[in-house]
């Protein structure tokens, strides 16, 4: 068994990996090793589905350190006129080229790939089966307790009858004959994907059914576009028209209604009201594309597939072998129990800013490089659990707001979000003579004291029997 010596020994080699080793290796002098069960760094992006891309601009993803992408708006596509959205294998090549540009040639990373983590600071590689065992100085960083996971990873959770087409949406770019009817099992981002993508490949709307447990609230990504795409006086326009919504509103039915008026959320049907919320963002085009799928089935989960029909919580809709069934089920971006980031010996990985896990894990890695106490630095990142329902678009909106509370007057959080490439540049813009900056950030937050107070209220009259 070979011994290594290091300051941080770091599970995994995803997305929020980089993200924290690259900000700990500008922010300290620390050693980092890095163990990951892949071939390559990127984690779920490894294994994704080929035609999947982000769903925010790649100016706003990846690393501190280095821009993602070309800084380009899309001239082509359904994405057209916003900005670019890096695909699958550019996030791949990416990652790769961060670890073997950045991380090795700084003398300070050893990296590990095709390695399984055994625990207590050990782990083997699976190819030659070499034992390793590390001594950390500092801290051990877990990066998977929440990882991402996409359906190529797990096998369908619902029972299938032998010979019925059901596959993962990687399989999609494999079909060499057309089926009679594509149905689309799941409505998050990677269901969304799947119906887009087919739409895109010359598939007719009303061949494809879409199995949609629940409907979801989207984000027009038109609206979370950086400045200087989007002017700073629409920005402005639509923090004063989502906080008249969120000050106005009598329930959360009420909220809603008034939020789709003005463009904060979306529903892909206009007529129904959504129950999930999981951060998905479209753009115009898109949802006018989704607009037209027809047959969409609201009859809850799936329980199993048959040759001749396919069995939901709520019902039964006919199937046949001719149909291809496309798994887009799996829970990316699952919740388990909160637990504190920063304990002794310990960092576990979660999310600071809701639905922005590389942007939180840069901010741990600062925090961490920072402050020597574990109370305060907990204090400045509690974790945000991942969003689910509608209800969780209140304490959304609650985090981002309590994030500006906690961090206003903190001049070392304050430098670096200035500075930070991840912090994405979609706030209306801060004056900058230094009466009206003042009197701009009193005002900006007595407002989210104000929404927090009113968002509050809204949850316990809802959740009141």
């Amino acid at each position: 068994m070979t011994e290594i010596d290091t300051d941080y020994l770091v599970i995994g080699a995803g997305a929020t990996a980089m993200a924290f080793v690259d900000t700990l290796l500008t922010e300290s002098d620390a050693t980092v090793v890095l163990v990951d069960r892949y071939h390559q760094p990127g984690g779920h992006w490894t294994v994704a589905y080929p035609y999947v891309r982000l769903h925010q601009p790649s100016a706003m993803y990846g690393v501190n350190s280095r821009p993602l992408g070309n800084d380009t708006i899309d001239q082509t596509g359904w994405n057209a006129g916003l900005y670019e959205l890096a695909s699958a294998s550019e996030i791949c090549s990416y990652f790769d080229q961060v670890m073997r540009q950045t991380f090795l040639p700084s003398g300070r990373v050893s990296y590990f790939p095709m390695a399984e983590y055994d625990g207590d600071g050990r782990f083997h590689l699976t190819t030659s089966g070499d034992k390793y065992r590390v001594v950390v100085r500092r801290k051990i960083v877990d990066t998977t307790y929440q990882g991402v996971t996409v359906p190529a990873m797990q096998p369908p959770e619902f029972p299938i009858s032998t010979g019925v087409p059901v596959v993962p949406p990687n399989e999609l770019p494999a079909i060499r004959q057309p089926f009679d009817r594509y149905v689309i099992v799941g409505a998050g981002k990677t269901g969304i994907d799947a119906c887009l993508w087919l739409l895109e490949q010359g598939v007719a709307p009303a061949d494809l059914t879409w199995i949609m447990p629940r409907a979801p609230w989207l984000i027009d990504r038109a609206t979370v576009q950086p400045i200087p795409l989007r002017r700073a006086e629409d920005i402005a326009r639509d923090y004063a028209a989502k906080h008249e919504a969120i000050m106005r509103a009598e329930s959360i039915p009420d909220l809603f209604d008034r939020l789709n008026a003005v463009g904060a959320v979306l529903s892909i049907f206009p007529h129904e009201r959504p129950t999930a919320f999981r951060c998905a963002t479209v753009s115009p085009a898109e949802l006018e594309q989704l607009r037209k799928i027809e047959h969409v089935v609201r009859l809850g989960r799936v329980k199993r597939i048959t040759e001749t029909g396919i069995e939901l919580d709520g019902g039964a809709i006919p199937t046949s072998r001719r149909v291809l069934h496309v798994d887009c089920t799996a829970d990316a971006a699952r919740q388990l129990p909160i637990v504190p980031i920063f304990r002794d010996g310990l960092i576990t990985l979660q999310s600071v800013r809701v639905c922005q896990p590389v942007f939180s894990a840069a901010l741990i890695a600062y925090v961490e490089a920072t402050y020597p106490n574990n109370d305060v630095k907990n204090e400045l990142c509690p974790v945000t659990p991942n969003p689910r329902t509608e209800k969780d678009w209140l304490r959304f909106t609650l985090s981002a707001n309590s994030e500006q509370l906690r961090w206003s007057g903190n001049e070392d959080i304050g430098a670096w979000l200035r500075t930070s490439r991840l912090q994405p540049n979609i706030a209306p813009p801060i004056p900058d003579d230094p009466a009206e900056r003042a009197a701009y950030e009193q005002q900006a937050l007595a407002a989210a004291r104000q929404q927090n107070a009113k968002l509050e209220e809204l949850l316990h009259a809802h959740d009141a029997p």
